[in-house]
């Protein structure tokens, strides 16, 4: 009896997948837990393992090919024997024997192959915009995609059904070449949006990791109306916190203590008091979670990915700086599970050390907000000394939040970064 390797879900919103290798053939043998093929998402690059010893014995996806989460890739047969390593021969042609001529066709008389029209399988489309197109009797190949290199997404085709669902337009006869419906797709770029090749210029293809990436990020900011707001922080608390505790930190726990966590947890305090900041929107409903699963964005040598640290709202500082160290290592080390980059209600991004002044983020959907540290230094401030205004030195951090207008009003986001502030100036903590 055979067992189906299916393509599981490998982060939160992810709906699909790319074979990038296969590392295994059919007939080859395996054992339980062995990498079987190498799959690229927007999330992670990640090897998918047999779930039983047996043999290969159908491969249902080819390199190269987008399935989405659930989709056959391949079949092992616990029971079946191994193909022994066939000898690798050039294939011959029959040659024409005397009985019947090779026939030399007349090259005036051969037409030229018809190209083929494009068909649903062909056409680079997400899984959501297939089954719409399907229930609406939409053919793919008749629409312009707005995604990157042209990819079909669910709003392309919703507007392909309802133009074609549309009364025809009386155009007037004076009129013969017609306005453009605003906002209607063109099937060309304009030429001043295509940047030509310059001598020296250097051409770097974008992986496919880079590619779901950026068609992710367009998506995001596709689907939510981005708003930003900047706090600046005097870390001077935290500064003297961690200085108070990182080297019997360092000799307890193995490694040290960074700034991340202090912002991690005083995200979790504000999305206890702000919880529409914790949620999702849902057909036409706002779904404010329940638990708190933080997304801790960390850069690899294969992109961005942003595993998560769950119940974050019931861990202690060490405990917070203990899930990140582990999830951080795992990621830098391809690691994760596609269990680790599930479920994220928020994200907190650290570009490091050089992170400049402040930034805004991308949101992760289908979350509400997304929380960017900046680098932080040392700035003259005013500060009251002994109630007089005085001139000091402090280490200050801008943190920025970028927040989905369509879920949180300005009032509340606002409120919400305002007491991650005051969370990090009280340097209220406990290890």
């Amino acid at each position: 009896m055979s067992v189906s390797v299916e393509l599981p879900a490998l982060g939160e919103s992810v709906v699909e997948g790319m074979v990038s290798k296969w590392l295994v053939k059919e007939g080859d043998a395996v054992e339980r837990d062995q990498p079987l093929v190498e799959v690229t998402t927007d999330k992670v690059d990640a090897e998918i393992p047999a779930p039983e010893a047996g043999v290969v014995v159908a491969i249902g996806v080819a390199e190269g090919e987008t399935v989405p989460v659930g989709a056959v890739l391949c079949e092992i047969d616990a029971n079946a024997e191994a193909r022994p390593a066939a000898a690798s021969s050039p294939e011959t042609v029959p040659a024409p024997t005397a009985a019947e001529p090779a026939a030399v066709p007349d090259p005036a008389a051969v037409e030229p192959a018809a190209v083929p029209a494009p068909v649903a399988d062909d056409v680079r489309a997400t899984p959501v915009a297939r089954r719409i197109a399907a229930d609406q009797g939409v053919d793919l190949g008749d629409i312009e995609g707005s995604g990157v290199s042209g990819r079909i997404h669910k709003g392309d085709v919703e507007r392909a059904a309802a133009a074609a669902s549309a009364p025809p337009v009386v155009e007037r006869a004076l009129d013969p070449t017609p306005t453009p419906r605003r906002g209607a797709p063109t099937r060309s770029r304009p030429s001043y949006l295509t940047y030509q090749l310059q001598e020296g210029d250097r051409v770097i293809k974008m992986t496919p990791l880079r590619k779901i990436v950026a068609e992710h990020m367009v998506l995001s900011k596709q689907t939510s109306p981005h708003v930003g707001t900047v706090a600046e922080v005097d870390m001077a608390g935290v500064v003297a916190f961690r200085n108070a505790h990182k080297r019997a930190f360092q000799e307890k726990n193995g490694f040290n203590l960074t700034f991340l966590p202090f912002v991690v947890s005083a995200t979790v305090r504000a999305l206890l008091e702000f919880p529409r900041l914790n949620a999702s929107i849902v057909d036409d409903a706002i779904i404010e979670k329940r638990h708190i699963h933080v997304g801790v964005a960390v850069e690899t040598d294969k992109g961005l990915v942003v595993p998560v640290v769950r119940d974050a709202d019931r861990l202690s500082l060490s405990g917070l700086a203990a899930a990140i160290e582990d999830l951080s290592s795992r990621a830098r080390n391809k690691q994760l599970s596609p269990d680790d980059l599930q479920g994220g209600t928020f994200t907190v991004s650290n570009p490091g050390r050089f992170g400049n002044l402040h930034g805004f983020a991308i949101i992760n959907q289908p979350q509400a907000g997304i929380v960017r540290m900046g680098e932080m230094v040392k700035r003259p401030v005013v500060r009251t000394v002994d109630g007089e205004d005085a001139i000091v030195i402090r280490p200050i951090m801008h943190v920025a939040l970028s927040y989905d207008h369509r879920i949180v009003d300005g009032a509340p986001a606002n409120g919400f970064l305002h007491h991650v502030r005051q969370v990090l100036e009280d340097a209220d903590y406990e290890l």
